[in-house]
Formats: C-alpha cells, structure tokens, sequence
C-alpha cells in the first residue's frame, strides 16, 4: 500500500525557508523575506548560495529534489531572478509523495 504524505502548508514551507536562510546561510536582510522578495537582487545571494539552500532544503525535508529542474526553467526566463515564492511554490509541489 502506497501512503500519499500531504506536502506541508505554503506557510510552514515559508517559514522553513526562512529559518534555513538564516541559521545556515547566514542571510540577515534589512527588511522581513517573504513571498515577494527575491533571492538574487534583494538578498544579495549568488547562484552557489541556491545551491547550498537546495542541499539544505533536501536535507530539512530527507528526500532528494529536482531543484536541477527549476534552475534549467530559471535559466529559460528573461528575468532569472527567483522569489521566495517560487521557492516555496516548487517545494509544495514536490514535497507530496
């Protein structure tokens, strides 16, 4: 029998992503992270930090994401930016099993 596992609500998932930001990457903005903020221009963080939040995402929530597809979808855009959340729109939509 397969178990389905509901994916966490967009606010836990928020709150997640903020807690990492801050207690492992150090991210301190001026200004409270929400879904409108931008991971590049406003938090000052650099394509290497959106893979160390992936690494840190997979382990928080102990399973694999296929962060290498919303890179490759980024990388299609004219504006690469990424807000938080669309960040916490992709994790919602994976986190379901």
């Amino acid at each position: 029998m397969v178990t389905t596992v509901p994916a966490p609500a967009r606010a836990e998932i928020l709150r997640d992503v903020r807690v990492i930001l801050a207690e492992q990457m150090g991210v301190a903005p001026s200004a409270a992270i929400d879904e409108d903020t931008r991971f590049f221009a406003e938090l000052g963080l650099a394509s290497i930090d959106a893979v160390v939040l992936g690494e840190a995402l997979q382990h928080h929530y102990g399973r694999p994401l296929p962060f290498n597809d919303l890179m490759a979808e980024m990388g299609r855009r004219t504006d690469r930016d990424l807000t938080i959340g669309e960040l916490v729109e992709f994790l919602q939509t994976h986190l379901t099993s």
